[in-house]
């Protein structure tokens, strides 16, 4: 199927089946119908990334049980069930599919057919090979992309400044994802001169007491976790294992929830948001592969004061001013 073919089959089928748009939609002399919309994420429920989404649509006109419904699966960090889930989807017959993180971006595009793709927090779409070009993606997907080059030496310089004379730092990943964000973080750390000691993760049950045995023995000084599937669903364990130890953490800020020291990073969550706006476009008629891919680079501060006493770190008064929020 050519590109046009798909973008007048998407359109028909929206217009045909008189999907209710908000105010502006050119469906208004069809019969409405709620457009459906399918939502799939790795990881779980819990996390604002869902919440987000739906904050989004709804700023843009959208009312869920009146010109909407959402069909959201998690997979709990278990990337095994993807293809169960997106299958699950397609037999509802969704209108347009979106998801977040580019395993699960892959996923979809294994099992769906014809149905529109939108993502968001994917690294490197091009080096995660869900699109062949940032400015004209192609196919039936497009999204936003988190991800900034220079995130590794902000969260490092800040590492540093909080923990002055820190000389080890350990990066906390995923096994089943691309290697890029923690290798990109080790090759800042090594430049600032910090000893690393990378660790990925494979299930979502490791033992992750083993791992703070090793962080313990070798004296690390901070311990950073990558906002990365199986780690994210595993961040509150991972946040209560290192306040036993008096460890340093450093999340993304979807996991300032989790109790951490430090949660800083450019924000999935308002990327996640932006993503609405890219599924109104393709209900709309807009085609996929002509919408460009778009960076989201708002970065977000949050300081955990309770854990900075628990275990005995004093934040700096310029980190405090700086903070978009600060947790008591």
């Amino acid at each position: 199927m050519n590109r046009r073919q798909f973008s007048l089959r998407t359109v028909s089928l929206l217009l045909g089946a008189g999907i209710a748009l908000p105010s502006g939609s050119s469906s208004a002399e069809t019969t409405p119908k709620a457009a459906r919309i399918g939502f799939v994420a790795p990881q779980g429920r819990s996390l604002p990334m869902f919440d987000a989404f739906r904050e989004g649509l709804a700023e843009l006109g959208y009312v869920e049980g009146k010109n909407v419904v959402i069909e959201a699966r998690f997979a709990e960090g278990q990337y095994e069930r993807l293809p169960q889930l997106f299958s699950e989807l397609t037999a509802l017959k969704v209108d347009i599919i979106a998801v977040t993180g580019a395993v699960t971006a892959r996923a979809a595009m294994k099992v769906v057919n014809g149905v529109p793709i939108v993502f968001a927090v994917v690294v490197d779409p091009v080096a995660d090979q869900v699109v062949s070009n940032m400015d004209r993606p192609g196919g039936n997907i497009t999204g936003t992309t988190s991800f900034d080059p220079l995130q590794p030496k902000k969260q490092l310089e800040l590492l540093k400044e909080v923990i002055p004379g820190i000389k080890r730092v350990a990066i906390l990943g995923d096994q089943g994802v691309s290697p890029a964000l923690i290798n990109a973080s080790e090759a800042q750390a090594t430049a600032m001169g910090l000893e690393v000691l990378p660790i990925r993760v494979s299930s979502t049950n490791p033992p992750l007491e083993n791992v703070f045995a090793t962080l313990h023995n070798s004296r690390t000084g901070a311990l950073i976790i990558l906002e990365e599937p199986v780690v994210g669903v595993l961040a509150n364990r991972i946040a209560g294992l290192a306040a036993k130890d008096r460890l340093p953490t450093l999340f993304a800020p979807s996991r300032v929830a989790a109790g951490g020291l430090i949660a800083y990073g450019t924000s999935q969550v308002q990327s996640v948001r932006r993503m609405a706006g890219y599924v109104d476009k393709i209900l709309r008629g807009s085609l996929p592969g002509d919408l460009p891919v778009e960076r989201v680079t708002t970065y977000e501060l949050f300081i955990n004061a309770k854990t900075a006493r628990e275990i005995g770190v004093v934040i700096p008064p310029g980190v405090l001013q700086r903070a978009d929020r600060v947790i008591q």
